[in-house]
């Protein structure tokens, strides 16, 4: 009887060893990422997302985990494809089991599933894409479960726009903006709060988004009188334009989106062009002991980070994921989202967020958070010019 017991715990023991991997497997709480990482010019910006929201979950990790579990990021590759983003989002939330979401670089692939996360209540935040539809589509349900923490591209026009009424000479701006929905929701959104100041546009040209050479919009611009551009494209496309500024020997200033932190706008502009584009952003490496901190961290663990602006986003984003289950005790979709919604103060490395979000309002940051830089010596550095000094957020329009 004495060794019959003793090959019965025995047999316990190996069971529970068996099982116990896939018991802890199942305790831990995945959070799904859905972004181009391969494809698409924005893949740099997918892949240092990937990096920053890695980052802040094994700090979290280290720190005990959240409600005494193991957070997870799970990532899939929409590779630039809306049906393919489509087909990701429902493996991740279906087969996956992903609690919370965080969305692409895209806006279209993003917008394409949102409906996905909405419908099964997994909480989702954007650290990258940039459409305001994104948080507006739902904003009239009960419960939007759609969250940002990125530069929305009417906020970063604001600041542009801003700028520009400043900084041109003679109140003569114009805008460039390739033809895809990004570029011309930029074009329509610039032309919008510029009139805020009373200033319409001289010239309002476009070009392909696989154009390698905008002279010919140029010459129209330069003929216009504008000493003030502002351009709304991709990374690669802006590098072009500012190639075409040199050949045609037309230099004003210029003014474009967060999508020239990428690295070919670098690449084919070249580092003295380069420096001739003015940008947004919301974070550098070195704005804070904080940040440089973070990009260090990254940077030790992995060798190289493309873009560091997406990497602190979403580094933010799974902060605030954690501490909305946290608050709420639960990883359910209902009560996280209850949670965001009234979520208290959150330490974050572009800034403490007191609150992230309320119920109105699902944009964690605003323009009042973003900084005007440029490319110098291969790195972002903060403009500090008479211009930007002289912009007070109180004052800016929308």
């Amino acid at each position: 009887m004495k060794k019959q017991k003793q090959l019965f715990h025995i047999a316990c023991a190996a069971a529970f060893m068996a099982i116990a991997p896939g018991a802890w497997a199942q305790a831990d709480i995945k959070i799904g990422y859905n972004s181009d990482m391969s494809a698409s010019g924005s893949a740099d910006f997918g892949v240092s997302a990937l990096s920053g929201a890695r980052q802040a979950a094994e700090e979290i990790n280290a720190a005990g985990g959240v409600l005494g579990r193991k957070l997870v990021i799970v990532p899939r590759d929409d590779v630039g494809s809306p049906p393919k983003s489509i087909q990701n989002a429902n493996e991740l939330v279906d087969n996956e089991k992903v609690v919370a979401m965080l969305g692409g670089v895209n806006s279209g692939n993003m917008l394409a599933w949102l409906h996905i996360v909405q419908q099964k209540k997994v909480p989702t935040i954007s650290p990258s894409a940039t459409a305001t539809e994104i948080t507006n589509r739902y904003s009239k349900e009960p419960a939007n479960y759609i969250f940002r923490v990125s530069m929305r591209d009417l906020d970063q026009i604001t600041l542009l726009a801003a700028y520009a009424a400043k900084a041109t000479k003679n109140k003569k701006i114009a805008i460039i903006a390739d033809t895809t929905g990004y570029g011309q929701q930029g074009a329509k959104d610039a032309a919008h709060v510029l009139g805020l100041y009373g200033i319409t546009p001289v010239a309002n040209e476009k070009f392909g988004p696989k154009d390698t050479d905008m002279s010919s919009q140029l010459n129209k611009i330069k003929a216009a009188g504008a000493d003030t551009v502002i351009v709304y494209a991709l990374a690669d496309a802006n590098g072009h334009l500012m190639r075409s500024q040199e050949k045609i020997n037309y230099f004003p200033v210029t003014l474009g989106s967060w999508a020239n932190l990428s690295p070919p706008f670098l690449r084919i502009a070249g580092p003295e062009l380069a420096k001739k584009m003015i940008f947004t952003a919301s974070i550098t490496e070195d704005s804070t002991p904080q940040s440089r901190a973070l990009y260090d961290a990254i940077i030790k663990k992995e060798g190289k980070l493309p873009t560091y602006v997406f990497a602190a986003h979403a580094y933010d984003s799974v902060k605030i994921l954690a501490a909305a289950m946290t608050q709420a005790n639960s990883t359910d979709g209902e009560k996280v989202q209850q949670a965001l919604d009234k979520l208290g103060k959150v330490d974050g490395v572009i800034k403490t967020y007191a609150p992230a979000f309320t119920k109105e309002n699902h944009e964690a940051l605003s323009y009042r958070d973003f900084r005007l830089v440029r490319w110098i010596d291969g790195k972002v550095v903060t403009v500090d010019d008479e211009v930007s000094r002289s912009i007070k957020p109180e004052e800016l329009k929308q």
